[in-house]
């Protein structure tokens, strides 16, 4: 059963000439982000103002009307547009999906709710992995056919974009979104006009207007309070991603939980399940109850029926990561709640406690493990660490869907190239139900595989030098400094990469415990290391910030200039170039506090190879072939002690195995046995870490039981 028809409003009319008019139609579904035929399209634009943008709205409001009369003229753009128009229609309107073929369908629809959707760089939507988590989960559903809306809130202002000073100092930049270029529909009223959910807040009502960003066959629903209804005060409640003040992050997460019920129902959307991604969409439960009970049913049966539709998924390590606030705030904001349902606070603050007794908090993952039927982690690993940490309240052991990418997002256009001749046309889809054809991949020669590595590899190196430039011009750089900067980051040189959010238990600095072995390691003239990092610290996170600015003092020490980078402003652009263009991606979170570590994923599927603790997905990815683990697999309370004996394994590993594996070459110069860890660790990830495995095991162990 697909989703009814969400209206939208009218867009701006670009002057696009007729013979192309549906550009309109491409530029506002992100369908084009992950189609090689949709990126080509944009580019063939104009590839100036396409890197620029990396925006179809932007390229196409940018555009001079002499360009379209060329375009008009070329009988190569022609063909170009009709070939994406064609891979279009053929992808949303008539290509039967893997979900069309299951016969256990859910009767209506799948709701997915999430603080973040990182869809796009172009749209700051996201922070970090949770995002581009659920940016994937909605393209592979997309993918699939599945019938699902997501939903979540409109950040004007996004998450901070990062600069480092001089100094090492990270600084905090909040553009603002300049809205009628984004690929974004405003979505239409029975009555006119934008559609408009309202919010009950003390002693007022909170409108939020409702957006919307199609991704392929999946639409997102996105609130946003910054409309001229609403007072002043309360319009910036939506500006930014996961603000420092704990009362306007409350204020968004009842934005977001009662608004997108809201918002689905005046759209007609019944769904037969909800998603709850992490604890921030937990006060949709809330709305769910209170509807149900406003409609008749006693609270035990609207208790019953919500949980029977309701699936939670967890992503954070220990409980202390959930989100948890005052419960001052609750008695200010929900009162009007619990007197719709016949309570008083003694229900909430029963049901938000972390434990049995601990009334003094509301934490919102505990609330939404109460009312859920199925609770999972997000790596087998992390359910075990769940299911120990919340045995209180589960009815029973929580449920492990390993995290997976969307390949075609994340996989380089050259191996992307290489799957297409070896996998088939439609490989990120079909190898869920024929996961044996990456065996294929054995049969790749190895120079073909390497020359696909180095040409991305070539690419991260343009990328960096260009990044250095640009950091080194803000900070007053001479010139020939800045002529210098090409002389960096050599694409022959074996290149490491550390890129993640500057969480102190990431552990960032791991690496530099023993700073003379490191630089042994990395300057050997013979055999040169680089390491590039990147990644934001939050506002809030001093240690993190610290972390940044010791890894740029080291960056300029003479003995290690050269071999060391950290690049600012870290989002989801970045991530693809070195996802795809290191040789080694290295994670040493400190055990077990890694929920799942998907980049490490993303850098497998391109034939990268992890060096990793044995923590999240890599305690079940790593199979002795397909990279390194180093370091302990357990947490053993001394940290000092367990940094040193992490660090020593790690500069063994680097030192013993991956250094010199990688500079060992054969007459034509490929290092034979590289290649053949990069072949088994595309071969172990393509489809056991993809997001359409995970999603296809969503339908499995949630979707298909909870949606009849």
């Amino acid at each position: 059963m697909s989703l009814p028809a969400i209206p939208v409003l009218a867009t701006a009319d670009l002057g696009v000439p007729a013979a192309f008019g549906r550009l309109y139609e491409l530029a506002h579904n992100l369908w084009w982000s992950w189609d090689p035929a949709g990126r080509d399209l944009w580019v063939a634009i104009d590839p100036v103002a396409w890197e620029r943008y990396h925006n179809p709205i932007d390229l196409l409001s940018s555009l001079d009307p002499s360009t379209w009369a060329t375009l008009e003229a070329s009988e190569v753009f022609h063909d170009r547009y009709a070939e994406a128009v064609a891979g279009f229609d053929e992808y949303t309107k008539i290509a039967e999906t893997w979900y069309d073929r299951r016969p256990e369908k859910v009767t209506t629809s799948i709701a997915y709710l999430c603080a973040e959707f990182g869809v796009h760089h172009s749209l700051p939507f996201y922070s970090g992995g949770l995002g581009i988590l659920a940016g994937d989960h909605a393209k592979a559903a997309s993918d699939l056919g599945l019938p699902m809306v997501g939903v979540g809130l409109f950040y004007r202002r996004g998450y901070f974009r990062q600069e480092i000073d001089a100094d090492g100092d990270q600084q905090h930049i909040y553009p603002q979104l300049d809205v009628p270029r984004l690929p974004v529909q405003a979505v239409m009223a029975t009555t006119g006009g934008q559609l408009r959910v309202p919010v009950e807040f003390p002693g007022r009502v909170v409108q939020a207007g409702v957006w919307k960003l199609q991704v392929g066959r999946v639409p997102l629903l996105l609130l946003d309070t910054d409309i001229p209804e609403n007072d002043p005060s309360d319009r910036p409640i939506t500006h930014a991603l996961y603000v420092r003040g704990r009362e306007t992050r409350f204020c968004q997460e009842l934005v977001l939980g009662v608004g997108a019920v809201r918002a689905l129902t005046a759209l007609g959307i019944q769904p037969a399940v909800w998603h709850v991604n992490e604890g921030h969409a937990a006060l949709s439960l809330l709305e769910r109850l209170w509807r149900l009970v406003q409609g008749g049913l006693s609270l035990s049966e609207a208790e019953k029926k919500v949980k029977a539709s309701t699936m939670f998924t967890l992503h954070t390590p220990v409980p202390a990561g959930n989100e948890v606030f005052e419960f001052s705030y609750v008695e200010k904001y929900l009162g009007r709640w619990t007197t719709g349902i016949g309570q008083d606070l003694a229900y909430l603050r029963r049901m938000g406690a972390p434990k049995e007794g601990e009334n003094g908090q509301f934490d919102l993952g505990a609330l939404a493990i109460r009312l859920a039927a199925v609770t999972n982690g997000v790596s087998k690993r992390h359910a075990e660490v769940v299911t120990r940490d919340w045995s209180h309240i589960l009815s029973g052991p929580a449920l492990a869907v390993t995290n997976g990418v969307h390949t075609p997002t994340w996989v380089g256009r050259d191996v992307g190239k290489t799957m297409i001749n070896v996998l088939g046309p439609t490989w990120p889809s079909s190898l869920i139900e024929h996961p044996a054809t990456t065996e294929r991949l054995r049969e790749l020669p190895d120079g073909q595989l390497w020359a696909a590595h180095q040409a991305r590899k070539a690419l991260l190196s343009r990328f960096v030098r260009g990044r250095l430039r640009r950091q080194m011009a803000r900070h007053g750089s001479s010139p020939d400094e800045m002529r210098a900067v090409e002389s960096l980051m050599p694409a022959d040189r074996l290149t490491l990469g550390f890129a993640r959010r500057f969480a102190t238990y990431k552990r960032a600095t791991l690496m530099f415990h023993n700073l003379s072995w490191l630089q042994s390691i990395l300057t050997n003239p013979e055999r040169p290391v680089q390491v590039v990092f990147a990644g934001k610290a939050h506002p809030a996170d001093n240690q993190g910030q610290e972390l940044i600015r010791r890894i740029v003092e080291l960056s300029r020490l003479p003995e290690l200039r050269g071999h060391l980078y950290l690049l600012e402003d870290y989002e989801a652009r970045m991530a693809r170039f070195l996802v795809q263009g290191v040789d080694v991606w290295v994670n040493n979170p400190r055990p077990p506090m890694e929920a799942s570590g998907t980049s490490g994923m993303k850098a497998a599927i391109n034939g990268v190879l992890n060096l990793s603790i044995l923590d999240g997905w890599w305690a079940e990815g790593f199979n002795g072939k397909n990279g390194w683990a180093f370091g302990s697999r357990h947490e053993n309370g001394d940290h000092a002690a367990q940094d040193n004996e992490d660090a020593v394994s790690f500069y063994r590993t680097l030192q013993d195995e991956v250094v010199p594996l990688y500079y060992e070459r054969d007459s034509s110069g490929v290092p034979t046995g590289w290649v053949e860890r990069m072949r088994e660790a595309m071969i172990s990830t393509l489809e056991a870490y993809s997001a359409h495995r995970m999603v296809a095991d969503y339908c499995r162990v949630g979707y298909f039981p909870l949606g009849h």
